[in-house]
């Protein structure tokens, strides 16, 4: 290594200590970081929560000029920025929301080199006014975040983000790093053709997030599914998604009427009032926020606890990285999907509507996975990694599958009795009207087509509609029965149905489950250390004091995770507290005192 580069280290290393707070590189970061300070371009995909700020902030403190942050959320540069200026980093953001006045106190600070980060978005970074304020300052690198945007592979695709594989002809010899968290092979590949990155170091992190429990429930009475997984989680805050806002209203009006802190966040409100739900919700303020999936929340709060998603997502790189906001800070999380069949119609409706004939069979493509990985019954984190190409070697332990196999029985009759009454009723309805003439319904709809006189009605009337339709499901995923989408999901009977209603093959399938499991009462732990609950409690509020009386979010403070490291080795000097991960020098200034203060006192009772 040259004396150059050792001292390039040694820079990265201080920096990353002094400003961050982190005592050491995570996987892969030192690579990147190395790469784009010697003015290489790079693409890095990384999971969320696993450092992928750090690859370009760093080199942007290590490099002259300023570093320009594409990001497409105004709401995430925020928290970006709030972040990096609580240690010190000279960062700003040029969007929309800004004033003129403000607009032109960043442009002023800019050219007067006084940033070190400008976060902007797409659009404005193409605007030719704005070209022309980049082309008379030093420009330290270009960091396009959340770059399956580009591509039409990716699951939020945007045309704004196209042109920027321009920047290379207009800046030339300025490294370009492209950065995202959810990118399958095709996406990958359209992202490095379309930015023509110039011999890019190719970083492949992985997407495997080992802190989130992944869950599954066959979707019954929805609502109160919500409220059972929310009893024991009364204090932490979460996100719940769902596919309309008139359902997202629904969901935050009877949350907050059941006592929770809760707010809808959707497009539909005003630009003020989603302010206010996002600033709330960071600030600790809001413990839910019920969002609609196809409004982004873009939010960087480590300390989501739980995702739930009320309504199928349309497909897993959505699921995956909604899911994903949960435990940004590495402690335990969960993600809870409620699954039902009457989803997958409203969103294929959806996708239908749309002009472009060649975006539809992509996205209906990315549909058809998203329920083969819902209907699957092997690990969920297998399943879920296998579709971006990743293998575990070994189920994962933390999903509800791994940690509560579902029971089985016995199906062979049952199987048959179904079988038979989708055939009696011409092959022509629905889960929900074959469950209702099995269980012997009487009903205006079952009498005015005589379905009353079939053969097949009431012979399941012994067992409930929700072992019925979970039946109905399970047959039709393992390939007896067909369900027509584009046919109001009509059942239809296939070959392999014969010799099960012949009775020639026996058939054991698993009992439905429509319960969250409550959250057990554990240990606390993080990374293997048991931490005093008491005095993480303590930090947490005093943390909250802080951060109300400095008008930052708390998480700007400390994360959860420093707070957690802090109750389990109890520093109480300033040498000592410096070692715990997220402490770094201007932090240790401005907060340290108070927080030693708080553990003396804990150990003093």
């Amino acid at each position: 290594m040259s004396k150059d580069a050792m001292r390039q280290e040694q820079d990265a290393r201080t920096l990353l200590q002094q400003v961050f707070g982190y005592q050491q590189f995570r996987e892969h970061q030192q690579q990147v970081v190395e790469q784009v300070v010697a003015g290489g371009d790079a693409f890095v995909l990384m999971p969320t929560g696993g450092g992928k700020s750090l690859c370009y902030q760093l080199p942007a403190l290590l490099r002259d000029g300023v570093g320009i942050v594409v990001s497409p959320l105004i709401s995430l540069m925020k928290d970006q920025v709030d972040a990096l200026l609580a240690n010190g980093v000279r960062a700003a953001c040029y969007n929309s929301s800004l004033s003129a006045t403000e607009s032109r106190q960043v442009l002023a600070q800019m050219h007067a080199g006084e940033l070190d980060l400008l976060y902007v978005a797409p659009e404005r970074l193409l605007n030719e006014g704005f070209l022309e304020h980049l082309r008379s300052v030093e420009i330290a690198l270009f960091a396009i975040d959340e770059a399956h945007c580009i591509s039409q592979w990716g699951h939020d695709f945007r045309p704004e983000y196209i042109q920027l594989g321009t920047l290379h002809q207009m800046f030339p010899g300025v490294p370009l790093l492209a950065l995202t968290a959810t990118a399958e092979k095709q996406t990958r590949q359209d992202i490095l053709q379309r930015l023509n990155l110039d011999n890019p170091l190719c970083i492949i992190a992985g997407f495997d997030r080992p802190n989130i429990r992944y869950t599954l429930i066959d979707k019954q009475r929805p609502y109160d599914q919500l409220k059972h997984f929310l009893v024991s989680r009364r204090t932490d805050s979460g996100i719940i998604y769902a596919l309309s806002r008139k359902r997202v209203e629904e969901i935050a009006t009877k949350l907050q009427q059941d006592g929770y802190q809760a707010a809808a966040y959707h497009a539909g409100l005003d630009a003020a009032t989603r302010r206010q739900v996002q600033d709330d919700f960071i600030r600790d303020d809001l413990q839910i926020v019920v969002a609609t999936v196809a409004f982004g929340m873009g939010i960087d709060k480590p300390n989501v606890r739980f995702v739930v998603h009320y309504d199928l997502p349309k497909n897993i790189e959505s699921y995956y990285q909604e899911t994903g906001r949960a435990g940004r800070d590495g402690l335990p999380a969960e993600a809870l999907l409620l699954f039902g069949y009457g989803d997958i119609v409203v969103s294929r409706g959806l996708i239908e509507k749309g002009g472009n004939p060649e975006q539809t069979r992509i996205e209906l493509q990315k549909l058809n996975a998203m329920v083969a990985f819902a209907e699957a019954g092997t690990c969920r984190r297998r399943a879920l990694l296998g579709y971006f190409g990743e293998v575990l070697e070994k189920d994962c332990g933390n999903c509800d599958i791994c940690l509560d196999p579902p029971e089985t029985f016995d199906a062979t009759e049952d199987a048959r009795k179904a079988l038979s009454c989708v055939y009696r009723v011409g092959q022509r309805f629905g889960i929900g009207h074959v469950v209702d003439v099995l269980r012997g319904a009487r009903t205006e709809r079952i009498y005015s087509l005589g379905h009353e006189k079939l053969s097949t009605w009431g012979i399941g009337k012994d067992a409930g509609q929700e072992h019925w339709t979970h039946l109905l499901r399970q047959l039709v995923h393992l390939g007896y029965l067909e369900q027509d989408m584009a046919n109001y999901s009509t059942l239809k009977l296939t070959e392999a149905a014969r010799p099960l209603l012949r009775g020639e093959i026996e058939l054991r399938l698993s009992r439905p489950r429509s319960k969250p499991q409550r959250k057990k009462k554990t240990t606390r732990k993080i990374v293997g250390i048991e931490y005093d609950e008491r005095l993480f409690q303590l930090l947490r509020a005093r943390r909250k004091e802080i951060a109300d009386r400095d008008g930052v979010p708390p998480y700007v403070v400390f994360g959860d995770a420093s707070l957690a490291e802090m109750a389990a080795t109890l520093p109480t000097r300033e040498e000592d507290l410096l070692q715990i991960n997220g402490v770094g020098q201007r932090k240790l200034e401005r907060y340290g005192a108070e927080f030693m203060a708080e553990i003396v006192g804990f150990i003093s009772r």
